[in-house]
């Protein structure tokens, strides 16, 4: 994730939607006063290599708030980490920066085709052979951490908090499209991140039985619904 300063902006990461790439992306036009968090070794060591600005300023000291705060944070109902991370979610970001920050900075994030995004989290998590069946990883709880880093990372109570969701199905028009409300130069170039795991090259539509089709619709109903994406 990213809190940028100088172009005044939120992006919050969501997961399995080309994150990595378009926070990549979003580094090369970051300040030294903006934070980056961190992303996986390999992954930095590619964006060190195309130059742009890597993981800065996220570690949260304890003497930029107030003991108000602190407490708050440092409380057993909060998941205070200490830092700015990954795939943070919007209330945690919100607990750490200031209220000027969160209600005046552009605040998003990316989106995917749900029945795609569960394809994608599938030949990430299974990467080497033999593969669970697909239906055994769609009826698994381990598709629930796309709930957790999607709709509810981006959400609070249930109420989406972003300004923007774009499309993974538009990447490259929809970040050029943040890139002009903001004012940033365009277009910014899309390295490939986590790229190369997926073997269904007849399309996601074929790996699905009806009652896997059934379970991501339940699960993953508002996206849809909020969106407008069908199987």
């Amino acid at each position: 994730m990213i809190v940028s300063h100088r172009h005044r902006f939120i992006f919050l990461k969501t997961n399995k939607t080309a994150g990595t790439s378009v926070e990549m992306a979003l580094s090369s036009a970051c300040g030294p006063k903006d934070i980056i968090s961190r992303i996986s070794k390999k992954d930095e060591n590619q964006r060190q290599r195309m130059g742009y600005r890597g993981k800065q300023n996220h570690w949260v000291s304890p003497l930029r708030y107030k003991w108000d705060t602190l407490k708050r944070l440092l409380s057993p109902n909060a998941s205070f980490k200490g830092k700015f991370y990954n795939h943070m979610s919007a209330r945690e970001v919100r607990n750490l920066v200031s209220p000027e920050v969160w209600s005046s900075y552009y605040k998003f994030c990316f989106e995917r085709n749900p029945w795609d995004r569960v394809v994608s989290l599938y030949y990430f998590a299974c990467r080497t052979e033999p593969r669970m069946p697909f239906s055994d990883f769609v009826h698994s709880d381990e598709i629930l951490t796309l709930k957790e880093r999607g709709r509810d990372l981006y959400s609070i109570d249930g109420e989406v908090v972003v300004d923007r969701i774009c499309r993974f199905e538009s990447l490259q028009e929809d970040l050029d499209g943040v890139c002009r409300e903001l004012d940033m130069p365009h277009p910014l170039p899309l390295p490939y991140a986590k790229s190369g795991f997926r073997k269904d090259l007849n399309g996601y539509r074929a790996l699905y039985k009806d009652t896997d089709r059934q379970r991501v619709h339940d699960l993953f109903r508002k996206e849809i619904e909020e969106m407008g994406y069908r199987f």
